[in-house]
């Protein structure tokens, strides 16, 4: 009855060949994205994702994304393009090169070395070019042919964005997932693998940056929020949801990880894990999970123990 009514005072106000040009234009902008309201795991992934809230490695969740790459002998690939340097836990800090040069070389090699101790692996490679003509290259791309966890590091996720949105990097991700591989990410790392990203520009301190606003999609109509309590950010997520009701937010601590097994992710690590869903609940807009817990991105609730 209140579709009708809505036909018909369009019509009345602004005849009928208006109205159906009216309504045309709901469904191709705003209404559209409505009818997507609910969350998917996409693409009937056989692998597994996993998000961390902070800039350093968890040890449970690193454990996890080795176990389901195969074990310490797979071939693992770091993505280190979202940052201009990355501090590990070990103290080793790896400055991004500008320019390729045969010290730049040596000095990922020892990146490489460093990199497989904190992840307790046999090997790694490093990739950090945010040359599209390279992610779009089919030879350059002949690395990640038989990867089985990709992680993707700190920094920012517009970079990741600029670099490999609609590339054929980004394709070769979603057959590793689609073929049982591992993704995982930190930080920034972690908000690319939602469809809708916030901080997309490095050169902005934006929330929402119109025009850096997409990211690889990996979790359809879900934006990711990291360190959430260390920067203070509880409250961010409530003005995106405000403009993008159909978007379920995610903010992670800086300690926690999500351990994603298709639909279903499980919190790992310390601290809280925030989900808004443009409700209020209680005296806030978003509620609270902790370690142990677990929830459906597609039925939006907590999965009961």
């Amino acid at each position: 009855m209140q579709t009708s009514f809505r036909t018909f005072k369009l019509s009345k106000m602004y005849g009928s060949r208006n109205c159906i040009l009216i309504i045309l234009v709901c469904v191709i902008t705003g209404f559209s994205f409505q009818l997507k309201a609910q969350s998917l795991y996409s693409k009937n992934y056989k692998g597994h994702l996993i998000l961390c809230g902070g800039v350093s490695f968890p040890e449970e969740a690193i454990k996890k994304f080795v176990e389901f790459s195969g074990g310490p002998d797979a071939n693992f690939i770091f993505v280190a393009s979202a940052s201009t340097s990355i501090r590990l836990d070990n103290g080793y800090i790896y400055e991004i090169p500008k320019n390729e040069t045969d010290s730049t070389v040596l000095l990922r090699q020892k990146f490489e070395s460093e990199l497989a101790k904190v992840f307790g692996i046999t090997k790694i490679t490093v990739i950090d070019t945010r040359n599209k003509n390279d992610a779009d290259s089919p030879d350059y791309l002949l690395q990640f042919k038989r990867a089985n966890g990709i992680w993707l590091g700190p920094g920012n996720a517009g970079r990741y964005a600029d670099a490999f949105l609609g590339t054929l990097f980004q394709k070769l991700l979603d057959s590793i997932l689609v073929k049982g591989g591992v993704i995982g990410g930190n930080s920034a790392g972690a908000i690319i693998q939602g469809s809708y990203i916030i901080r997309g520009r490095s050169d902005k301190p934006l929330l929402m940056a119109k025009g850096h606003e997409k990211g690889f999609g990996f979790l359809k109509n879900i934006v990711i929020n990291p360190h959430l309590t260390s920067a203070k950010r509880e409250t961010e997520l409530v003005n995106v949801l405000d403009k993008y009701p159909a978007l379920l937010g995610i903010g992670i601590d800086d300690d926690i990880s999500l351990v994603f097994t298709g639909n279903i992710f499980e919190v790992t690590g310390k601290g809280i894990v925030a989900i808004y869903d443009n409700r209020k609940h209680g005296d806030n807009w978003w509620y609270i999970l902790k370690p142990g817990n677990k929830f459906d991105i597609n039925k939006r609730e907590i999965v009961p123990n």
